[in-house]
């Protein structure tokens, strides 16, 4: 009996000491948490989800509150960037390869992050009025618009395959929900069809190649997917070269490249109006940093590829979308949406440039792409503001209906006016002169002269329709059409506020020009 107890003692302490040891690798895996690193993502998210309760319980009186609790969602989210300035966290990571992490607070993460929120941020101020006009539902408006924002602040810290298509899909499914908002109307349904139809089909071709990618080298964080292309063996070379051309599908399609862009124009004019501008910048700004992320960190072996496409792809792109936009005629229903509309393309290919720059040159030139994207957004954004209290009084969206807008509304005009030379790149938005002149630099020191000739065509085909529009607001109205000035009604507050915030973001900008030029020279990514 006595040595029963002993062998069944120590059978048991050998069990024990063996499932101690078992359980050792599993609790190694535990990763710890930097929630201050996660806090721009996890509070509009957090956000999301108490509107998506609130929404439940609220009266129809109180459901005008959940703008308000979105909006200072927001600006917390943007607040909360400010501890993280030194960019220096990263969260997530292996605990055998600590240098392998899928959350990365880095200063291009930051820069990207402040652009998303602070830019969701406008949208939200435009869309206070916009969701009681147009009688939209509150809680799923604010619901969907603080998701994908989360979705699109998560992709520039995204440092892992997985990570970087499900940040891309988080931003991507609340916005073709929010194209269709309006309804029962048959533009704004189509809109949202078209462009989830040809998004599903550009994510479904980069998830395919993400697979070819993670079969070649075994691994989808980006740094390590990065040193095992180096040493792909030579029976792996064309799978691997087939992934990397496959998985720019998809975030070419979300930056409106051409051929990818014929979902654009329709969806701008078929959106409410606050969405329109936020898929005009957030929407860039998260497929040209998926585009970066996996080009310059994950797929520089393959650069001799992706390097000569994107250069195709950028002067196809701004000849395309300029020579679209000038073809616009005034007089046409929703001319002033598709004119931005086929401006925003126009501005994705200089947008490219730097990119395509940086498989010639080196990742610095990224720098290039992330000062033109912030000019871009607080001018693009801007000018989709004073379009929606242009549209209060003229729903019908025609260039046309800014005849003679200095008269009505002196304020809006000058800001408008602004805001398109901003873009055009002449004074007094010489933020938009010294933004070009980045990019176009960059296309010389990569030895891409010729891009270079092809950009500073379309930068004088582009002027164009960007004076024309100006010129047209300092013109005589035509009485019959603008009628009296008191008819005009005063414009909603939130509505003044966005065109305010990004005049003044602009103005300080070009204030500044020489900033901009310093920091598209400088190193946004650890070496």
């Amino acid at each position: 009996m006595t040595a029963l107890h002993a062998a069944t003692t120590t059978g048991g302490a050998a069990a024990a000491g063996a499932a101690t040891t078992a359980a050792e690798p599993a609790a190694s895996l535990v990763q710890s948490i930097d929630w201050l690193a996660i806090a721009p993502v996890v509070v509009p998210a957090a956000v999301a989800l108490v509107v998506l309760v609130a929404d439940l319980f609220a009266t129809e009186r109180t459901k005008r509150l959940l703008g308000w609790l979105s909006i200072a969602g927001l600006a917390a989210a943007t607040a909360l960037l400010l501890p993280l300035r030194a960019g220096d966290r990263s969260t997530f990571c292996l605990t055998g390869d600590p240098g392998a992490c899928s959350y990365t607070a880095d200063h291009f993460t930051l820069v990207i992050q402040f652009l998303v929120l602070a830019g969701a941020l406008v949208t939200a101020l435009l869309s206070v009025t916009a969701v009681r006009d147009a009688r939209m539902p509150d809680g799923e408006y604010w619901f969907l618009l603080l998701s994908s924002a989360a979705g699109a602040a998560l992709l520039p810290a995204s440092r892992d395959l997985a990570t970087l298509i499900v940040a891309l899909e988080v931003a991507s499914l609340p916005a073709f929900a929010l194209v269709g908002m309006r309804r029962g109307d048959r533009l704004s349904s189509e809109a949202a069809l078209k462009f989830f139809l040809s998004s599903v089909t550009a994510t479904a071709v980069s998830l395919f190649g993400i697979s070819l990618v993670y079969a070649a080298t075994g691994s989808l964080h980006l740094e390590q997917v990065a040193d095992r292309l180096d040493h792909v063996p030579g029976q792996l070379d064309t799978l691997a070269m087939a992934g990397v051309a496959l998985t720019l599908v998809g975030f070419a399609f979300k930056t409106a490249a051409v051929p990818f862009h014929f979902w654009v124009p329709d969806t701008y004019v078929g959106a409410p109006l606050p969405i329109a501008g936020y898929l005009s910048v957030i929407g860039k700004a998260v497929g040209f940093t998926g585009l970066i992320l996996v080009t310059v960190i994950a797929f520089p072996a393959y650069s001799d590829i992706w390097g000569p496409a994107l250069a195709v792809l950028a002067a196809l792109t701004m000849t395309f979308g300029n020579a679209a936009a000038v073809r616009q005629d005034p007089a046409r229903a929703h001319s002033a949406v598709r004119l931005l509309a086929w401006s925003s393309v126009g501005q994705a290919g200089y947008l490219l440039v730097p990119i395509a720059a940086a498989a010639y040159s080196g990742r610095d030139e990224i720098g290039a792409t992330v000062a033109y994207a912030l000019m871009y957004a607080a001018a693009n954004l801007g000018a989709f503001a004073v379009a929606a209290l242009v549209a209060r009084t003229k729903p019908l969206h025609r260039i046309a209906d800014y005849r003679g807008l200095y008269a009505e509304r002196p304020a809006a005009a000058l800001a408008l006016a602004f805001f398109l030379l901003c873009l055009a790149g002449l004074p007094p938005g010489i933020i938009g002169l010294f933004a070009k002149v980045a990019v176009f630099g960059s296309a010389v020191d990569a030895g891409l002269g010729w891009l270079a000739v092809v950009m500073a065509v379309n930068v004088v085909v582009a002027l164009y329709y960007y004076l024309r529009w100006t010129a047209l607001l300092f013109r005589a109205p035509e009485g019959a059409e603008t009628g009296p000035a008191g008819a005009r009604g005063r414009a909603p507050w939130p509505v003044t506020a966005a065109i305010a915030v990004t005049a003044v973001v602009s103005v300080v900008l070009s204030g500044v020009p020489q900033a901009v030029l310093r920091f598209a020279s400088g190193t946004l990514f650890p070496h």
